[in-house]
Formats: structure tokens, sequence, C-alpha cells
């Protein structure tokens, strides 16, 4: 019997670990891949890449000019001119998921502002809103707009969703490199579980297409270098790989106690039932090779669901296509399921790297895919020298029994966070 069918289980609210156990009420993104969750999650049943050339790379001579961007959309019906104008492109994309997320939770009116706490991770924050005002302004200083300052600070895009609907709970932002947007998620779940929050807007957001973020990825031959051929250089776990690709975009959670989302007749998504994190301590952008600290991480977000390896019915990978990225995760999963694998999903081959939106966007699609008895296919997945370590998904989608799904996400710095998501 599995921690979740025994006392603090399905049958009950409270969590195996104590505490309250946390919903998933509203979905919302803005990504490469489409600006809904059912978009993106029947883009990432085809498999097919999503990036294309980028002429605003190539016309700045950076070495890689192709990334994965959002497409257009009506920014109007989200935001007011002069909002819009205050804010950068990350904060921009929040506000618009979040408000998509929102919608789809449809929280009740009188829900009391101070239990309502937003948590946002970002791996870049205003990195690229700086570039571009030190790009225009550097000689003459005194003409910077006056909205510079609030438009690269880091936690800008999380105080503004605050700001914009009133919440005045913990309104927090989290970076943990390419780990963030998992991080946040985690640790808004933990201020719900422990009473802190009855609810949380919670998720990731970047946009990092720009000169001196593309450059310096490609310096440190981190990106992919297929200018001629983009649609297949996002290649998780490939034995071609060469790098991975850049994307933009957000996703947004809301979550909220399951009790009182059963209370006043919710739709549930899932639920966030284990978080971890932990840090290799070993090198400042790679990982620890033998993926142990990882496999660790992972282990200690099944034990705060109360479950055992046996209880996942997939794994969706950081993935990033990276040969020591890949290779220490595919490790990291043998290590923590004991050589038994189950089916392995990678979602950036389709979407590219959201840098701090990854880890809440795979989560998202994770907890859809866990509901569905669904596994999608790694794009551009061909062989695999990873094959024996973890059961990589390719070719088609695989069906499994709807079951929990462990997520990870894995930053430079060796950030680590392990997400546990169950079906309703």
């Amino acid at each position: 019997m599995s921690g979740r069918e025994s006392s603090g289980g399905r049958g009950s609210d409270r969590h195996p670990s104590g505490g309250h156990r946390v919903a998933v009420t509203g979905i919302g993104v803005k990504s490469p891949a489409g600006h809904g969750i059912e978009e993106v999650f029947a883009a990432l049943l085809t498999a097919r890449s999503v990036a294309g050339r980028v002429e605003r790379l190539v016309e700045a001579d950076v070495p890689v000019h192709f990334a994965c961007l959002v497409p257009p959309f009506d920014l109007d019906g989200y935001l007011s001119l002069r909002e819009a104008r205050q804010m950068d492109r990350p904060a921009q994309l929040l506000l618009c998921a979040a408000a998509d997320a929102l919608a789809d939770a449809r929280l009740p009116a009188d829900q009391p502002a101070d239990r309502v706490g937003v948590q946002i991770g970002t791996g870049i924050g205003g990195l690229s809103s700086m570039e571009d005002a030190t790009a225009g302004y550097v000689s003459r200083p005194r003409d910077l707009p006056v909205h510079t300052v609030p438009r690269t600070m880091a936690n800008s895009p999380a105080c503004r969703l605050a700001l914009r609907y009133g919440f005045q709970g913990t309104c927090t932002t989290y970076s943990s490199a390419c780990a963030s947007g998992g991080t946040a998620l985690g640790e808004a779940a933990r201020r719900i579980r422990h009473g802190e929050l009855d609810v949380a807007v919670a998720g990731g957001v970047d946009a990092g297409v720009s000169t001196v973020v593309m450059g310096s990825f490609a310096k440190m031959r981190a990106l992919s270098t297929r200018n001629d051929d983009p649609a297949r250089a996002s290649r998780p776990f490939d034995a071609d790989r060469d790098g991975f690709v850049m994307g933009e975009g957000a996703a947004v959670l809301v979550l909220e106690r399951l009790d009182a989302a059963r209370a006043r007749g919710a739709v549930v998504h899932g639920e966030i039932a284990g978080y971890a994190e932990n840090c290799d301590a070993f090198h400042i952008v790679a990982p620890h090779e033998d993926g142990a600290v990882a496999a660790r991480c992972m282990r200690q977000a099944l034990a705060d669901a109360g479950l055992t390896p046996a209880d996942i019915g997939h794994v969706s990978a950081h993935g990033t296509s990276t040969v020591p990225g890949d290779r220490a995760e595919a490790r990291a999963i043998d290590r923590c399921f004991d050589g038994q694998s189950p089916p392995v999903t990678a979602v950036k081959g389709v979407t590219g790297h959201l840098i701090g939106a990854a880890g809440a966007l795979e989560a998202a699609l994770a907890l859809l895919c866990a509901a569905r008895g669904v596994v999608p296919p790694v794009a551009n997945l061909r062989s695999s020298p990873e094959a024996d370590w973890a059961d990589l998904v390719r070719g088609a989608a695989r069906t499994i029994a709807p079951a929990p799904v462990l997520s990870n996400s894995f930053g430079f710095g060796g950030q680590n966070a392990c997400l546990v998501l169950a079906p309703p």
C-alpha cells in the first residue's frame, strides 16, 4: 500500500507528510508552442520543434541566430497601452499567463487578499531589459526612461502581478537558474500545505532571446549551433545533441488548498503532491556527472509525497539537449529507480529551454500527461547513449495508466528541484 492510500492519502484532505493537500485549479501559459495548455499539449504530441531563425540575432551577428519565440498574440486583450509600455517583455508575458490561469481557476470574489500569495521564478530576471537600456542610453544617461528601474528589477513581474490583482500575501521571486519555475511551484505548495497561504499564483517567466544573453551562452558552448537546421537542434538525450535551444515564455499555476477547492466546486487539474530541492555543490555550470545528488532530490520529493519509485507512471525530464546535462540526469534517473526506469519524456525538444519558465511549463504539461495516461515522445530523438539508464520515449506517444509523475528541473550552480504531481 502506498503512502497515498494510507492515513493522509487520497481519501483524506491531509497531506501524507502533514498539513493541507495542494490542488492545481488554474493553468495559464504563453509559450513558443502555443498560448494555452491544450495547444502546447497538442504540439508536444507531434514531437516537432518550434525553433526558428530570429532576424534580429542575424543582424546583430550573434553566433547562434535561432530560438523558440512566443508567437504574436493580442496583448491589448490583457493590458492597456499604458501598462504595456511600463513593463518589459517578461512582465507582460507573466501577467498574460496569470490572467489565463486565474480565469481558469475562477477564484471566489470574496477570497481574502492577505491569504493569496505570488511566487514566481526567473533565471535571467531583468538582464535583457538592462541590456536594452545600456545599449540605448549609456552615452546619455539623462535621457533614460522613467520606468527603467521597475522594468529591470528581477522581482518586477511578481510584484506587477500582485499589484494588478491586489494579492497581499507573500510575494516572492526565486532565482535558481533553470530550476527557478519548479522551485517557485514547490515553495508555493509548501506555503499552502503549512497554512501560510490559502491560494498561491505561482510559476516562472523568462525572455532571454537577446544579443548579450544569446552571445554569452554561445560563448560558453551551451547552445546548439545548428543555424542551418533549427528544427532539429533541440534533441534531448540524442547521440547527436550539441547544446540547448533558447526559448522564452511564462507559465502560471493557481494552487489552493484541496479541501477549499472541493468545497467551492472548483475543477481540480491535479495536485502538487511532493517537492524537494538540493544542490550538487560541484561546479558553477556543470552538473555532477554521477547524478547522485539529483537522484537524492528525486527520492526526497517522492518521500515528501508519501510515494515510492514504483508509484510513478513517468518522468518529465529536465532534458536540455546538452551532453553533460542529459548524461547526468539519465544516471540520476537510473539511481532513483534502481535500474527500473519508468517512461521518460522531455518537453524542451519541442519548446526549447524557457530557463526560469521551463519548470513551471513542464510541470503543467506533466500533470496533463499523468491524468490522460500518455507520455509524449522526445522530439528529434533517434538513438541515445543514455538508453540503458532511462526508458526514453521516442517515435510515438506511449499509453500508460494514469499515475503520479516526477518532474525534474536542474539549473546552473547545481540547483536541483523536483516535483511530484498527481492526477485528480
